[in-house]
């Protein structure tokens, strides 16, 4: 992306680095209860990925991994009456709780009628993205704002991981109205990771991503992104069908380049709330037709005689709306290319997938994040994360739930370790 700066997310060399006490401190235990389910299609039975999962009355949350599955740790002193759970096409669902633990719940959303009816466009389709950047100091927070998120990044080669890292961590945001990420800033609280000890695994390339996608992909704080006013005619617009999301009407508006430039753009689909004109999901992906532009894009370092082959990148961005202001919710990156060496005959498969989602937030915070102790642009998450994975190693602390492969992938890794 043009003007973004880097932000490194993994080495995939077979690192022997020791391991980093890690800033912050550990959670201030209290009680706290447990509620775990599944979200399903109330249509087909179907389990739902990415749905948002949040407490009423609070700022507590977190998503759906892609078994459908969630877990939300809730303090016993706060008084959750009811889980919501949203997700774009889908009504909004809500099941009340009692404040025990409980598992195996089951929420069930309705897909959402056909909005064509109801929405009246005006304009060119342009026209609704420009409005809508306007509205921002309007629609998003004017004060600081403090986020605690939860961060994994995993690295496959070809259908086996060869590499997970996690962690929790601290963002702080500056004003909505400045549109800058130039003082914002994350903070490492905890973390963990494992890598594969095969020596066929290593490879040292590092891409663009790591815990700062919580910054530079917030494509509506970070106009540089993907939402620069000024280069907007460097994309032609289309008006999609609309479709509820939080039970609200969204303007769907397409975008695809209508330029050539020196860097690589992007295509997808922004989602614009019909009343308010607040950006809520941003989907798109990165131009690939000139595999020159996508590489200088994500590739940050290779080595020398190293073929690399970008075949995708995608990105998901989500905001969540409390009290009338929207917040950075979740992000997904994910990335595909091939890797092979000159004079080889075969090549490799690796695919690069990293989330953050949002499971608190603090509003006008006095207290920024020290830049001693942030996350600097050039670090490799894999070089300062704690190499330790125990089942109570997150205790109080909200995280998307693995899937079923990724826990199979981590005890394989573990036995390899311990060996």
């Amino acid at each position: 992306m043009k003007k973004c700066a880097p932000f490194i997310i993994a080495c995939l060399a077979l690192l022997t680095l020791p391991s980093v006490v890690l800033y912050g401190q550990e959670p201030v235990e209290e009680d706290y209860y447990t509620l775990s389910g599944v979200v399903r299609n109330k249509d087909n039975r179907r389990k739902l990925e990415n749905v948002s999962i949040s407490v009423s009355g609070s700022n507590i949350g977190t998503v759906t991994n892609a078994d459908g599955v969630f877990s939300l740790k809730i303090k016993k002193s706060f008084e959750a009456r009811e889980l919501k759970a949203s997700h774009v096409g889908f009504l909004n669902s809500q099941i009340p709780v009692d404040g025990q633990d409980t598992a195996e719940l089951t929420i069930y959303m309705i897909p959402a009628p056909n909005l064509l009816r109801e929405v009246v466009v005006y304009g060119d389709p342009r026209t609704i993205v420009e409005e809508a950047l306007k509205k921002i100091p309007e629609n998003y927070s004017v004060l600081p704002n403090m986020l605690t998120g939860f961060y994994r990044e995993t690295v496959r080669k070809g259908s086996r991981y060869i590499s997970v890292a996690e962690a929790v961590i601290d963002i702080y945001k500056t004003s909505y109205t400045e549109r800058t990420p130039d003082r914002d800033r994350v903070q490492i609280m905890r973390g963990r990771r494992l890598i594969s000890q095969k020596r066929s695994d290593t490879l040292a390339v590092k891409v663009i991503g790591g815990p700062n996608i919580s910054i530079y992909l917030d494509v509506v704080k970070n106009e540089y992104t993907l939402l620069d006013a000024e280069s907007l005619y460097q994309y032609e617009y289309k008006m999609e069908e609309p479709v509820a999301l939080d039970n609200r009407t969204q303007y769907v508006v397409s975008f695809r380049p209508a330029v050539i430039t020196p860097y690589a753009l992007n295509h997808g689909k922004f989602y614009i709330d019909y009343e308010t004109l607040t950006f809520t999901r941003a989907e798109f992906e990165m131009d690939m037709k000139d595999r020159l532009k996508a590489t200088a894009a994500i590739l940050h370092k290779k080595p020398l005689g190293l073929r690399f082959r970008p075949q995708e990148v995608s990105y998901l961005v989500t905001y969540k709306t409390v009290n009338g202001k929207s917040y950075l919710n979740y992000i997904r990156n994910e990335m595909r290319f091939r890797c092979d060496w000159k004079r080889r005959l075969f090549s490799s498969g690796y695919t690069v997938l990293t989330e953050m989602v949002v499971t608190d937030h603090h509003s006008d915070v006095q207290e920024k994040i020290a830049y001693r102790d942030a996350f600097k642009q050039r670090q490799v998450f894999y070089d300062i994360a704690n190499q330790y994975w125990d089942e109570d190693f997150w205790k109080a602390y909200n995280i998307i739930e693995p899937t079923e492969s990724l826990e199979h992938a981590v005890n394989r890794l573990k036995k390899a370790v311990q060996k």
